[in-house]
């Protein structure tokens, strides 16, 4: 984007598409609904009566909430109603399966407000990890649109309230099977209860799927058919599927085939209401007429830890290759057991997967269960270490060997032919990956569990943001140290200090670290002593603590020369450097930066290569060679859109703004720095994006507006504050009496004093020539008062 003049403010959606009323992306997030739809017009009509006249208030109640029993056609209706009424919500639609009823861990409003984030434009890996947070970026980007937000299978309020829009513009459908009283009280909630289908309307369903297959059944068999079902939407369809598979076969003795599976089902049955029963017994009826390993691959599903599966997990839990994995897969969507809900991606209905759980522990021996499901584990684990020797090249991890011969087959098969196909696997799979690491525990498999969470940490992709790995992460440091393993221990404790890190919890880092270096001392493992040595360098960098910093990276840098990997020594050279920069030692700072960047290009490590550059970019903007610090700068930004990495953009980014600035270019530089708030604010890194404000704040004043770049000044200061960074508080400060000093001496002075006061006694050669020039300032200001002057 060239900024050219700038006279408005400056927005960015990273996600491209069209736009609607608000700006940003349009998301059409409605899956496909129903084919054969009958009826609920009365239902469909008090949905109507929610929307008004064009022009008018926008909806007469902002949420509806659709209840009735399981398998009653609620997100049938849903759907139906929302397509037809779509082009009342130009802005978009958003969906989601919020899971509230399924056997395993239902979708928290933490990741339904990413996945939602993300449709809005907001790169996942920018999404802010304190839900509150997420919550009110979630309303502000929806403030003033016209979106219509399906909230599906909801168990509690809790998982829909933070999903709810806040604005009277938008409209919110709920499903569930509970009545939720609090979205009524509360929220002002129209409650809609759905009912099962009148007789006369179940006979239109089963008829209408059956058309093209059977004719000539009696009417009163197909009603029949429609109450041994229920009159309950997705047992009518089951049912018809059924039929409509086996046209030759007369009505009644299906028919009797499903009454025989009643009787079965009452005598076994649980005390559940009548439709429960009938759901059940139909699942049951079509089940018994699959061929046995179809059966068997359905009852080993339903075991699956995650929300969806790929053929090659379903191919490892059957211990069947990938392309019979396939074609089961096929049998249970032609079925209606099974749902594709995209390209090599399937799903269960939740009352399917609850009854494929069932079936697996009723049929299917223990041990049975169990070598599927370690199957799995291997399978996931291979595949994991697979996408991050790609996704992370520097980072070493052999390839497990897997206990069954088929799935370390698989793996052999499906390796991945480049970043992008890794990157792609990673992004698909995360969710699965992460749930597995607790299954791992519950089955007792500890070395697989914690090896799988530590190889997660490098195989995570950027879009996945800071809240889905750290829970496993320390679901695999407890299993390594239930299983007495050292290494597994210091491995995650590294990892969970480098995600606390990024949530900005450095006192709970370095507590985290400090146990690391006890494990690898432990152990005698010197690389992964002078690993952590390097992560607390940089902690005591972000806090200012330059000394302690280089005594850190001195000992790491040593250590790596001495014992290897090279990538590492080019790393904790890269630091130091920094390091002496921030310090205001220059010309060390330039020679190390030097070195690191060759290092970094000798090794191919993109990553490396892209932090050297953004260093190189400060290091040539101290010597005053303006253009090469922005050409470097862009390099890195190139490196950052390359790897897919949204949060090292929002980094890098910063230097980019810094030699725009340098070069007079304050249009640009506002481009970049306005682009790196909102990466930063979305990877919820308050001082960083403090950084990329008061480099707003510094264009808009050049600009010529004086008084936004105040205000933006003023909010890095708070923000600064907020965070505890005193060094970088009081340099915005610095810039905002700079700002200030014109129009308000006497405010700048007091900003001025601040500053020096957060300055304290440092004495390294930056903070020396700060705090001089603040004084200096003060020192102009003071005799231009006593001239008269402004």
């Amino acid at each position: 984007m060239q900024a050219g003049a700038v006279s408005g403010g400056v927005h960015f959606h990273s996600a491209p598409g069209p736009t609607g009323t608000g700006g940003g992306p349009v998301p059409r997030q409605l899956p496909g609904g129903i084919p054969h739809f009958v009826n609920r017009d009365r239902e469909l009509a008090r949905l109507d009566a929610m929307l008004v006249e064009e022009g008018g208030p926008p909806f007469a109640v902002p949420v509806c909430l659709i209840t009735g029993t399981a398998g009653g056609g609620k997100t049938s209706l849903a759907l139906r109603w929302a397509r037809q009424v779509r082009e009342r919500f130009p802005d978009g639609q958003l969906h989601i399966n919020l899971r509230g009823y399924d056997p395993g861990e239902p979708v928290s409003a933490a990741e339904a407000l990413h996945r939602f984030l993300g449709a809005l434009g907001v790169r996942p890996e920018n999404v802010p990890a304190a839900p509150d947070a997420a919550a009110a970026l979630y309303r502000s980007l929806l403030a003033g649109r016209r979106m219509l937000v399906l909230l599906d299978n909801a168990a509690t309020a809790a998982q829909v309230r933070p999903l709810l829009p806040g604005t009277a513009s938008c409209l919110t459908l709920v499903t569930s099977r509970s009545r939720l009283p609090g979205l009524a009280i509360r929220d002002g909630a129209r409650r809609i209860t759905l009912g099962t289908l009148p007789e006369a309307e179940a006979v239109t369903l089963l008829r209408s799927v059956t058309a093209e297959t059977r004719t000539g059944d009696a009417p009163e068999e197909w009603a029949e058919l429609a109450r041994l079902c229920a009159g309950l939407p997705l047992a009518l369809r089951i049912a018809a599927e059924r039929a409509a598979g086996r046209p030759h076969l007369a009505l009644g003795e299906l028919i009797d085939e499903l009454r025989d599976e009643s009787a079965l089902w009452d005598a076994l049955s649980t005390g559940e209401d009548e439709e429960a029963e009938a759901v059940r017994t139909v699942f049951a009826w079509s089940f018994r007429a699959l061929p046995a390993e179809a059966a068997r691959m359905f009852r080993l599903l339903g075991l699956h830890p995650g929300p969806d599966f790929a053929p090659g997990a379903a191919a490892a839990l059957a211990g069947v290759g990938r392309a019979r994995a396939r074609q089961l897969l096929d049998v249970l969507v032609g079925a209606h057991l099974l749902e594709q809900s995209a390209p090599d991606r399937y799903a269960f209905h939740d009352l399917l997967r609850a009854y494929a759980f069932d079936q697996a522990r009723r049929d299917e021996p223990e041990e049975g269960r169990r070598a599927a499901l370690r199957r799995l584990l291997e399978w996931y684990l291979g595949m994991a270490v697979a996408a991050a020797a790609w996704l992370s090249p520097t980072e070493e991890w052999s390839v497990p060997e897997a206990g069954d011969p088929g799935v370390a087959a698989a793996l052999v098969e499906a390796r991945f032919p480049g970043f992008d196909a890794a990157m792609d696997f990673a992004e698909r799979e995360f969710a699965n990956l992460v749930a597995a690491v607790p299954l791992a525990a519950r089955l007792a498999l500890p070395k697989l569990g914690w090896r799988l969470a530590a190889v997660l940490w490098d195989a995570q992709p950027p879009s996945t943001g800071a809240l889905l790995w750290p829970p496993a992460g320390r679901v695999g440091r407890e299993m390594a140290e239930a299983a007495g393993d050292a290494v597994g221990q210091a491995v995650l404790l590294t990892s969970l200090g480098m995600a606390l890190v990024r949530a900005n919890e450095l006192t709970d880092a370095v507590l985290h670290y400090r146990n690391a270096l006890d494990q690898w001392r432990g152990v005698g493992d010197r690389a992964g002593v002078a690993d952590v040595l390097s992560l607390l360098g940089l902690v005591h960098m972000r806090r200012r603590e330059l000394g302690q910093a280089v005594a850190c990276f001195d000992e790491a840098h040593a250590t790596f020369r001495a014992v290897g990997p090279p990538h590492r020594a080019a790393t904790v050279l890269a630091n130091l450097a920094t390091a002496r920069l921030r310090a205001g030692e220059s010309a060390a700072a330039g020679a190390g930066a030097e070195r690191a960047l060759a290092e970094h290009r000798e090794l191919g490590d993109r990553r490396g290569e892209g932090n050297a550059w953004s260093l190189m970019s400060e290091v040539l903007r101290e010597r005053g060679e303006f253009e090469a610090a922005r050409d470097a700068a862009r390099r890195a930004v190139g490196i950052a859109w390359e790897l897919r990495n949204r949060r090292l953009e929002g980094y890098w980014l910063l230097a980019l703004g810094a030699a725009q600035l340098a070069l007079d270019d304050p249009a640009e530089a506002l481009v970049s720095y306005q682009r790196a708030a909102a990466l930063q604010r979305r990877h919820a890194d308050r001082g960083r994006e403090a950084l990329a404000w008061q480099g707003a704040g510094v264009a808009y004043r050049r600009l010529g507006r004086a008084a936004e770049g105040v205000d933006f000044l003023r909010r890095a200061v708070a923000a600064q504050r907020a965070v505890g960074d005193d060094w970088h508080a009081a340099l915005a400060l610095a810039d905002l009496a700079d700002a200030l000093a014109d129009d308000d001496a006497p405010t700048a002075a007091g900003h001025r004093a601040a500053a020096v006061r957060l300055l304290g006694g440092a004495d390294d050669p930056r903070a020396v020539a700060v705090r001089e020039r603040l004084r200096g300032a003060e020192a102009r200001s003071d005799r231009g008062g006593r001239s008269g002057g402004p």
